[in-house]
């Protein structure tokens, strides 16, 4: 059986079916891991994944990550991040980003599982970010391939606060993700290794300045680039239904919430796929 693939958007994302993910040849992963990278998010509709089923999907697609405060607080094998929001918990991913820039190697994949969804409301929406560079001007392009940006976790560890007010042990840890895991400095546009083709590498908030730029500048021409991937015609909305799954290439893509406001409870279920050192090929383009 060969993966059907229903293409949904222009810029990104198609539906996958015909292939049971729990059964994959080494031909059908290598099949699944090329229409990830040709179109950057797959999905598949209903497929109740188990935790030890996606979990070792995970591993059919490289080496599941452990997630830095496991890391820090013991842990040594690859564990899921529940992720609940609702009206007393609103999402913190409602602004574009990729996933854990702040760390040397960020992530290759995601895999995400819906488990429990609101009658309306909690979707998300994905960015190609090949696209968007695409999209540039020739001089754009240049400029944007000759810079480097630092990123940080202070808004991941704001955000961890925020959540934890209250708990003792908060600020130990956030003290300790911060020392653990240091600014990081990332190329602005990276090279996906799988296909050859650049991409803007944009980790939102978690982007503090441009190097060797005065603030001004750095912020004016970040803010130019999130104005410019909020362009619908380089995104692919997803109405999630409970039982979905989505993977998708964090080394190509953006990603955000709706934004809406959740009056239900919506938890998804996540594992990220180890990735390497983001790199810039040495080509200039014309």
């Amino acid at each position: 059986m060969s993966f059907e693939v229903r293409h949904v958007a222009g810029a990104l994302g198609a539906e996958l079916s015909g292939v049971d993910l729990r059964s994959m040849d080494d031909a059908d992963i290598e099949a699944l891991r090329a229409l990830i990278h040709e179109h950057e998010v797959v999905f598949f509709r209903e497929l109740w994944l188990t935790d030890e089923e996606h979990l070792s999907l995970g591993r059919a697609l490289g080496t599941p990550s452990i997630f830095p405060i496991s890391r820090l607080l013991g842990g040594t094998e690859p564990s899921f991040q529940r992720i609940s929001d609702g009206p007393e918990s609103p999402s913190e991913a409602d602004s574009w980003h990729t996933d854990v820039t702040w760390v040397a190697e960020p992530p290759k994949y995601a895999l995400l599982c819906a488990e429990v969804m609101p009658d309306r409301g909690g979707d998300t929406i994905w960015a190609s970010m090949t696209a968007a560079y695409d999209a540039l001007s020739p001089t754009m392009q240049r400029v944007v391939s000759d810079l480097r940006v630092v990123h940080d976790n202070e808004s991941f560890v704001a955000a961890l606060l925020r959540k934890t007010s209250g708990n003792p042990g908060a600020e130990q840890l956030a003290e300790r993700l911060r020392g653990e895991y240091p600014p990081v400095v990332h190329p602005l546009v990276r090279t996906n290794p799988d296909t050859g083709r650049r991409a803007l590498f944009l980790g939102g908030q978690f982007m503090r300045h441009i190097e060797g730029m005065h603030d001004d500048e750095s912020r004016a021409l970040l803010e130019f680039l999130a104005r410019h991937i909020d362009a619908p015609r380089f995104h692919r909305h997803r109405q999630w239904k409970r039982g979905d799954l989505a993977i998708w290439d964090e080394r190509s893509t953006n990603h955000r919430n709706a934004g809406e406001r959740l009056l239900q409870q919506r938890t998804i279920r996540r594992i990220e796929i180890d990735g390497d050192r983001p790199y810039l090929d040495v080509v200039t383009p014309d």
